[in-house]
């Protein structure tokens, strides 16, 4: 239920991994993607199967740093979805996490311009969505002004917020991440910002803390 549908959103602070294991997962988090207070994990054993609903997506400035934190992810622990490669659009590549959640790292840089560095530009938070105009307007009314927007695809314009958003077909996300649309339960992500809480139509949970 939504209790604070007057309270718009300005800034996303953080997202909360819900995991089996919480120092596992941090000690994943940090060796993996040098990630800090953006990634926050708490435990849970709320069922889920399957496609979680989300991907989040690192985003550098070169591919010789995609490479260099996919190398550091496998290396950490995550299991590989799509390799690195480039594409008309740029270069990238997928993990997913001892915990389950989805990660891309992607540039639209062709070329290297320096060496590989583990510097992350921006994290953007990719949610599926059942009916995109339903969703999209959803997060319209709660302040948030839209970037892009074209055919199954948004991006939320969110400033200086260290948090991005963005709203995609369900099947679509899943397909770009590599893996089956089939999933069940719990999302185990809560978005956090200054929007009070609350949960959307796609069943994403946001929060405070």
């Amino acid at each position: 239920m939504n209790t604070t549908d007057t309270i718009t959103i300005t800034t996303i602070d953080s997202i909360t991994l819900d995991v089996a294991d919480p120092e596992a997962a941090a000690r994943f988090y940090s060796d993996a993607f040098g990630l800090g207070s953006q990634v926050k994990v708490r435990a849970s054993d709320a069922p889920t199967s399957g496609f979680r609903g989300f991907t989040v997506s690192l985003i550098v400035s070169q591919p010789a740093d995609v490479a260099a934190l996919f190398e550091s992810a496998v290396a950490a622990g995550a299991s590989v979805l799509k390799p690195v490669a480039k594409s008309l659009w740029g270069c990238g590549a997928a993990v997913q996490a001892p915990d389950g959640a989805i990660w891309k790292i992607a540039t639209s840089a062709k070329k290297d311009t320096g060496p590989a560095t583990r510097k992350i530009d921006n994290i953007i938070v990719l949610l599926g969505a059942d009916d995109v105009p339903v969703s999209k307007r959803f997060y319209v009314d709660r302040g948030l002004a839209v970037g892009k927007s074209f055919g199954s695809y948004v991006d939320f314009a969110t400033g200086s917020s260290p948090i991005g958003l963005g709203l995609y077909k369900r099947r679509a996300l899943a397909k770009d991440a590599g893996v089956p649309a089939e999933g069940s339960g719990s999302h185990r992500v809560q978005i956090n910002s200054d929007g009070g809480s609350f949960t959307d139509p796609d069943g994403f949970t946001w929060g405070t803390v």
